[in-house]
């Protein structure tokens, strides 16, 4: 089950960039990584990416589904921020990043660069809500050069 929806995600993501004239230079869109949670660990992306964690008690879930577009469907302000998509809608499979932040249902998890958890949420959140609460972090307002 988990496969499929990984092949689903990585089929909506997948967008052919076709040139409109041959002499036009093809220019690659970056895509949002999304990752299962059977295939990574949180110390993976240690102070190189900002992981949102999006957990249910299985891929049927109308939030999961809800969250999973919403972050697919505006990835260009995540990629800014050097967000990973981490999926995980498999309890039975307990994976390691399930037994280290202990969801319950679903739960949207905004994780630090540092691996600390900035942010737990129990409903979807939109793009822009994610990215404000990104932004106020300590440590994207010290990447950003606004600190004093």
């Amino acid at each position: 089950m988990r496969r499929i929806l990984i092949i689903a995600l990585s089929l909506a993501l997948a967008s052919p960039v076709l040139a409109q004239d041959a002499e036009e230079p093809v220019v690659e869109v970056p895509e949002l990584l999304v990752i299962d949670a059977a295939d990574t660990t949180l110390d993976a992306h240690l102070w190189s990416s900002r992981p949102i964690v999006v957990f249910a008690d299985n891929p049927a879930d109308p939030r999961f589904a809800e969250q999973i577009d919403i972050l697919t469907s505006r990835p260009d302000p995540l990629l800014e921020r050097d967000v990973v998509v981490i999926i995980d809608a498999d309890p039975a499979a307990r994976s390691d990043v399930r037994q280290e932040l202990r969801p319950r249902g679903f739960s949207m998890v905004i994780l630090q660069r540092d691996g600390n958890v900035a942010l737990r949420k129990p409903s979807p959140w939109s793009v822009r809500e994610i990215m404000r609460a990104i932004d106020n972090l300590p440590l994207r307002i010290e990447e950003m050069g606004l600190s004093q």
